[in-house]
C-alpha cells in the first residue's frame, strides 16, 4: 500500500512538473516557431531526397553505382554513361532541384526571425494592434547587427581578403540561428514595451487606422533600432566582433557541442519515451531544445555542410515515427496475444501503425500508464536509437541527409532516408528487435488477464436478449 502511495505521489509530481515545463510560454513560442519553419525545411528536404535518391546519375538509387545501376545498363558502361545526354540532363535537373535550398535552408535564420518575432509578439503582447510591425523592426534589428565586414578566401588564393560593405550571408543560414532568436525576441520586447508607455505619435481620428498605426510605431521603432545600433557599436568596439559572431561563439557552438554528446542523446531518448508513457507529448519539452540543436544538424547535413550523426532526422529514421516504434507493439500483439480485446485493438491499430501513428495502440490497449508495458515502452526507443547508431558507426549506413515525411511507412522510409537498401535492412532489424522485447510482457498479460469464456458468453447472451 505504501509503495502504491509512493508511486502515485511520484506520478502526480512528475506529471505536474512536466506539465509546467510543457506549458512554459517561451518554450511554446520556440516550439511553434520551429514547427512553422520546419515546413520549408521539409520541402527542401524532400527536394534534396529526390535529387540524391532518384535523380543523381552518379550515386542515386536508380541510375548510380550504389543503386540499381540503370545508368550502366542503358549506356553499356559507366564511362559511356558519364558522357551520355541523359547523364547531363539528370545532372542539370538535380542542380535545379537543389535551388530549393536557397529559399529555405540557406535562409533558415531569416525565416526564424520572421516567424519567431511574430509568434513572440502574439503570445507576449496579445493586445498589440499590429504584430507585423514587430516583425518589421525585428528584421531591421537583425540586419543592423549583421557583419558587414568579413574575410573571404577566393578560389586559388592562399590568404583571405577583407570584404567591406557587404553582408556575410552565411549568417542567413544555420550560423545565425541563435542570433536570429535572441535579437528578434529582444527587439520585439523593446518595441512593445516602448509602445505600451505611449511614447507614440497620435494622429487625429480622421486619419485611416493603417496610417495612424504606421505613425504610432515610429518612435518605438526608432528607439528599438537605436538600441541595436548602440549594442553593435559596443560589441565591435570592445570585442572586435558583431553580435551574431559573439552569440555564435558564446552560445551556439557550446550548445551544439553539448547536443553532440552521447549523454545528451541518452537523456533525450530515455526521457522521450518516459514522457510519452505518462501521456505527455515530449515534443512540448524536447521540441524547442532539438530545434536549437539537432535541427541545425539536420540543415547542415541536408546542405552537405557537415555529417552529424545525432540529428532529428536520425532519430526519426532509427526510432521510427519520432520515438514510438509504433508498429512493434502492434505486431507483437497480433502474433502473441491471446486476449480478444488486445487482438481487436491490434487489428484496428495496424493500418495507422504502418503510417507511424501510434495513438490507437498506446491509448487503445492502453500502453500509456499501464505498468505491464512500462519496461518495453521505456526501452524500445533508446534501443532502436542505438541499433541505428551502431550501424552508422560501423559504416553500414551513412549519416542521415534526406528528410522524409514522418508518415512514410517503415522500411520504405529507411530506403529513402539513406538512399540505400542498407537503410531498409537497418529498420527491419530495429522492428524485429523492438517487437521481440514486447513478447515476454504480452505473454505475461495473457496469464494475468486471461479471457473468461463463460463471462463472454454471458455478455453475448445479455446483448442478444437486449437486442
Amino acid at each position: 500500500m505504501a509503495k502504491g502511495k509512493g508511486y502515485q505521489k511520484f506520478q502526480a509530481e512528475f506529471t505536474k512538473t512536466a506539465g509546467k515545463i510543457a506549458a512554459n510560454k517561451l518554450l511554446l513560442t520556440l516550439r511553434d516557431s520551429f514547427i512553422i519553419v520546419a515546413a520549408t525545411s521539409m520541402i527542401a528536404g524532400f527536394a534534396i531526397m529526390i535529387q540524391n535518391v532518384f535523380v543523381d546519375p552518379t550515386n542515386g538509387l536508380i541510375f548510380g553505382k550504389q543503386g540499381l545501376g540503370l545508368g550502366r545498363l542503358i549506356s553499356g558502361s559507366w564511362a559511356a554513361w558519364g558522357k551520355s545526354g541523359l547523364f547531363n540532363g539528370l545532372t542539370t535537373t538535380g542542380n535545379l532541384i537543389g535551388l530549393v535550398s536557397n529559399g529555405s535552408l540557406n535562409t533558415f535564420a531569416i525565416l526564424l526571425v520572421v516567424i519567431f518575432s511574430h509568434t513572440f509578439s502574439r503570445k507576449y503582447f496579445p493586445k498589440s494592434k499590429e504584430h507585423m510591425t514587430s516583425v518589421l523592426y525585428a528584421l531591421g534589428a537583425f540586419f543592423i547587427c549583421m557583419p558587414w565586414k568579413f574575410q573571404y578566401t577566393p578560389d586559388g588564393a592562399k590568404k583571405p581578403i577583407d570584404v567591406l560593405n557587404y553582408m556575410d550571408t552565411t549568417f542567413f543560414g544555420t550560423k545565425g540561428v541563435f542570433a536570429a532568436l535572441l535579437i528578434s525576441g529582444f527587439a520585439v520586447w523593446i518595441y512593445n514595451k516602448v509602445l505600451a508607455k505611449n511614447f507614440t505619435i497620435k494622429m487625429p481620428d480622421s486619419v485611416p487606422p493603417a496610417v495612424a498605426r504606421s505613425f504610432e510605431s515610429l518612435i518605438p521603432g526608432v528607439i528599438t533600432m537605436g538600441v541595436f545600433i548602440i549594442l553593435t557599436g559596443i560589441s565591435t568596439t570592445f570585442t572586435g566582433e558583431t553580435m551574431p559572431e559573439l552569440l555564435l561563439t558564446a552560445l551556439q557552438k557550446p550548445a551544439l557541442a553539448i547536443s553532440g554528446t552521447g549523454l545528451f542523446a541518452f537523456v533525450s531518448q530515455i526521457t522521450w519515451s518516459l514522457l510519452q508513457w505518462f501521456g505527455i507529448h515530449p515534443t512540448s519539452i524536447w521540441g524547442p531544445i532539438f530545434g536549437l540543436t539537432w535541427n541545425i544538424n539536420d540543415t547542415q547535413n541536408m546542405l552537405g555542410q557537415a555529417q552529424h550523426v545525432y540529428s532529428t532526422l536520425f532519430m526519426n529514421f532509427s526510432t521510427v515515427a519520432a520515438g514510438s516504434c509504433s508498429v512493434s507493439p502492434v505486431l507483437a500483439l497480433m502474433l502473441f496475444s491471446k486476449r480478444l480485446a488486445a487482438k481487436k485493438v491490434s487489428k484496428i491499430a495496424l493500418m495507422p501503425a504502418i503510417f507511424n501513428i501510434s495513438e490507437p495502440v498506446t491509448f487503445g490497449l492502453p500502453i500509456i500508464l499501464n505498468p505491464l508495458y512500462f519496461i518495453p515502452w521505456l526501452v524500445a526507443q533508446p534501443l532502436a536509437f542505438y541499433i541505428g547508431l551502431f550501424f552508422t558507426r560501423i559504416g553500414f549506413i551513412g549519416p542521415i541527409v534526406n528528410n522524409v515525411p514522418w508518415t512514410v511507412p517503415t522500411l520504405l522510409s529507411g530506403l529513402l532516408y539513406t538512399g540505400s537498401i542498407n537503410g531498409l535492412i537497418v529498420q527491419a532489424v530495429i522492428v524485429l528487435i523492438t517487437t521481440a522485447i514486447y513478447v515476454p510482457f504480452i505473454r505475461m498479460d495473457n496469464k494475468l488477464n486471461p479471457d473468461n469464456p463463460d463471462k463472454e458468453m454471458e455478455n453475448a447472451a445479455t446483448e442478444a436478449l437486449g437486442a
